[in-house]
């Protein structure tokens, strides 16, 4: 509709140029007592120099306002944004329905702007978040080090400082290698090994590995794992799901966590229950965000990351997360998997 407009418009502002110009020229041609044929020539000559000129001035004009202004505009930004100014919030002149390509270029700036503005903000978070959870244990295998430099240390106390050590070391991998994976899930680096296996036996196996500490806490543990259910996906996703999700059930529980396997139709559920603290409204809402801790009170026992690993691996994977949670009453987790084509 817009084009259609801005084409009456030039044609009917040309017509008028012209129609102008050939008034003029028979006014004049009127007045000349003889008409000779060079004078007719010269005459004509310069109706089409003035048309030409007319329509010149105004094109310039025309463009000025409706290209050349909003292209400074474009260029500006660009320029802003590539010296790292996000602030871009250039103005849309004509309504949506009216969008020529410069109005599209224009919002397209703008949620790029947003978006690279966000991309930073998270990135310094991040590095900020990073730095700190890295300078801990870090100050604590640093401290211990210098301890066992003291010659008249009691060996139980030598026994007490390598085993915090070894904690500290441990938190640290655990760390490294959770930035490495999310680092590699965000920019689509780990590749997907799609196979046909048993995912009942797989969450046994995963169980299993708690089973020491489990018994050692004294948790009771309810299982509820349908038979030789087999499905086509990522064994070690799915591998990275449960131990992040089991762990942080043993982690807040009080006594007793309850893990069930079904298949529905074409899905497979998963959900992993705990009777532990619970958590607020709030909370919830922050979960799945990458060094987000509720409960800073256990902050030592983590790192803030594997709950937002676990939300990428399921995005990865196509699945979903819901989360139900209660203060005071526990926490479930449940995960939905659909079959991955081989």
């Amino acid at each position: 509709m817009k084009r259609i407009r801005y084409l009456l418009i030039g044609f009917f502002g040309f017509l008028i140029v012209t129609g102008f110009n050939v008034s003029v020229t028979v006014l004049f041609y009127d007045q000349i007592s003889y008409k000779e044929d060079y004078q007719i020539a010269l005459l004509l000559i310069v109706v089409i120099i003035i048309n030409a000129l007319l329509c010149s001035i105004i094109d310039v004009f025309r463009r000025r306002i409706m290209i050349a202004k909003p292209l400074a505009e474009i260029l500006d930004a660009t320029k802003r944004m590539t010296s790292g100014d996000f602030s871009i919030n250039l103005t849309v002149n004509n309504s949506y329905s009216e969008f020529d390509e410069l109005d599209i270029i224009k919002v397209n700036l703008n949620e790029m702007a947003k978006e690279l503005s966000k991309s930073e903000m998270l990135k310094n978070d991040f590095i900020a978040n990073v730095s700190h959870e890295i300078k801990t244990p870090l100050a604590v295998i640093q401290n211990y080090a210098f301890a066992l430099n003291n010659k008249n240390l009691a060996e139980e106390e030598k026994t007490k400082y390598l085993a915090n050590l070894q904690e500290s070391c441990k938190k640290l991998n655990s760390l490294v290698m959770n930035i490495l994976k999310l680092n590699k899930l965000e920019n689509q680096r780990l590749s997907k090994e799609i196979t046909k296996f048993n995912l009942s036996e797989l969450v046994i196996e995963q169980i299993l590995q708690f089973e020491q500490i489990i018994n050692d806490r004294a948790i009771t543990l309810d299982c509820d794992i349908e038979e030789d259910i087999i499905i086509n996906s990522e064994a070690n996703y799915i591998e990275l799901i449960l131990n992040n999700l089991i762990s942080n059930a043993i982690k807040f529980t009080k006594d007793t966590i309850k893990i069930t396997l079904k298949k529905k139709q074409d899905s497979f559920i998963i959900a992993v229950k705990d009777n532990g603290c619970g958590m607020n409204e709030e909370t919830g809402k922050h979960i799945f965000e990458k060094f987000y801790q509720g409960d800073t009170s256990r902050s030592k026992q983590g790192n803030g990351l594997g709950l937002a690993l676990v939300k990428k691996v399921i995005d990865v994977l196509g699945g979903e997360i819901n989360v139900e949670s209660e203060v005071g009453k526990g926490s479930t987790f449940e995960i939905t998997l659909r079959e991955q084509r081989l």
